[in-house]
């Protein structure tokens, strides 16, 4: 029986994916690295921030750190009002499992500031019970360390909580945590790579999680 959701919440509960390009673009251009496609770019949302450097350009640590911190003032910037939206159904979902007595809870690589205030900006604190970012692990995506410290928080077994991502990376940390996986096909990675890593379900739409809980 589930009793807990683990969502992600980049190309899962929110549109992300244009603001964090564009940053990234921006990013390599002001530290004059090597250009890349968008498509590139998207293949790594959903790693730590600093991971995002270094698998996408091969830099040293130093270097991704630079990144990072040009990355963080540019998305600051450009994370006007409205900039990100939730998805389609996705509020109404959340409110729907909430009222089924359903516990769920985000776990994102996102730094909790920012986290925290698409939390409080979407009023999402009323549906959920806990929120993990890359602040509070050691461990990231694809460790299970993110899922684990969800489950021992809120008492509750691997087998009764679902795991739900748009990215690889969700997904394999959610079956290394012993979890069933569901993968969302509207986020950044495609239904192949959702399934080669291992996606228990996928959906289309997040209101397709009322049926398959």
């Amino acid at each position: 029986m589930t009793r807990l959701i683990i969502l992600d919440f980049d190309g899962t509960l929110a549109d992300t994916q244009p603001i964090i390009i564009a940053s990234i673009q921006h990013t390599l251009r002001e530290l004059h690295l090597p250009p890349k496609s968008d498509a590139e770019c998207r293949t790594i949302i959903g790693l730590p921030l600093r991971e995002c450097f270094t698998t996408l350009c091969g830099v040293d640590d130093t270097t991704a750190e630079r990144c990072a911190d040009v990355y963080r003032r540019v998305f600051d910037e450009l994370n006007t009002d409205g900039t990100v939206t939730l998805f389609p159904h996705v509020l109404d979902t959340l409110r729907a499992l909430h009222d089924r007595g359903l516990m769920l809870a985000i776990c994102s690589s996102r730094g909790r500031p920012t986290l925290e205030g698409f939390v409080r900006t979407f009023r999402l604190e009323s549906y959920v019970s806990m929120v993990v970012s890359a602040n509070d692990v050691q461990h990231h995506k694809p460790h299970p360390e993110p899922v684990l410290k969800i489950l021992t928080s809120l008492g509750v077994e691997p087998q009764n909580a679902l795991v739900v991502g748009d990215a690889s990376y969700d997904i394999l940390m959610g079956r290394n945590a012993g979890c069933r996986t569901c993968g969302v096909t509207y986020g950044n990675q495609s239904a192949a790579d959702l399934l080669a890593a291992g996606a228990d379900s996928l959906i289309d739409d997040s209101a397709e999680l009322l049926r398959i809980v």
